[in-house]
């Protein structure tokens, strides 16, 4: 099979991109296994990495960027959105508290799904609200397991520190009590792509009168769950589509 289209610098970047799906590679170690020449292999590798298609990891070698995994996961996006209502319904009326979830745009989160609670004391975020990465816990999430210098980056001014995300990656939930707004606590848990990238967050939150300044206490496991549910229908969707790719 023919997997040229004709278009020369684009053949080449796939050719440069599937290289690295090996692994990392040092600039010797990409032109070997792209057979281009090193002044092309070089100029490609960082020309993709201006677009985040390509970054390298702490020994300088180029590996796959974090832009791919974004691509990847906006493609799996309608599936996500539609298992979601459901599943945050059911969270809403486990733990009685409003449920969201949240996906990273740039330098903010953005909610893109919602379940309000119907009646008393409310935190209401609506669909298409835009928040903060710097507070909250659906932000600590969402940003708890990326790459060590967007991490880096995403501490700056932040109200939480890279010993409280250690945390959060060690037990695979966060909290917040008054970090995002005052007087109001927040607990979430990562929704993950099939290739194990945190895609989105899945959150509960509400006044600290009722989730007290433990919140994780009294639903972590809850929204782990819910968190879990939303991971599963995407690895299956992946499962199937690759199925009908191989049929």
């Amino acid at each position: 099979m023919d997997n040229t289209s004709g278009v020369g610098v684009l053949d080449k970047a796939a050719i440069v991109l599937s290289a690295l799906e090996a692994g990392p590679s040092t600039l010797a170690q990409l032109v070997t296994a792209t057979g281009l020449a090193r002044p092309t292999a070089h100029r490609l590798a960082v020309a993709l990495e201006h677009h985040r298609l390509v970054t390298r990891d702490l020994q300088g070698r180029f590996v796959l960027g974090p832009r791919l995994g974004e691509l990847a996961a906006a493609a799996g996006e309608d599936r996500l959105l539609a298992a979601a209502g459901p599943v945050l319904g059911a969270l809403r009326d486990h733990t009685n508290e409003s449920a969201q979830l949240f996906r990273r745009q740039g330098e903010h989160r953005v909610c893109v799904s919602a379940a309000e609670r119907p009646v008393g004391l409310r935190d209401s975020i609506p669909v298409g609200a835009t928040l903060s990465m710097r507070a909250g816990s659906a932000a600590q999430v969402l940003l708890a397991w990326e790459e060590p210098d967007r991490l880096h980056r995403g501490l700056q001014g932040a109200a939480f520190t890279a010993t409280a995300l250690s945390g959060v990656r060690r037990r695979g939930w966060a909290q917040s009590v008054g970090e995002r707004e005052p007087g109001v606590a927040s607990v979430s848990a990562p929704v993950r792509s099939p290739s194990g990238r945190v895609i989105a967050a899945v959150s509960i939150s509400g006044p600290i009168e009722r989730l007290s300044r433990q919140p994780g206490r009294l639903h972590a496991a809850t929204v782990i769950a819910g968190a879990t549910k939303l991971t599963e229908v995407l690895a299956r969707h992946a499962a199937q589509q690759e199925v009908q790719n191989n049929a």
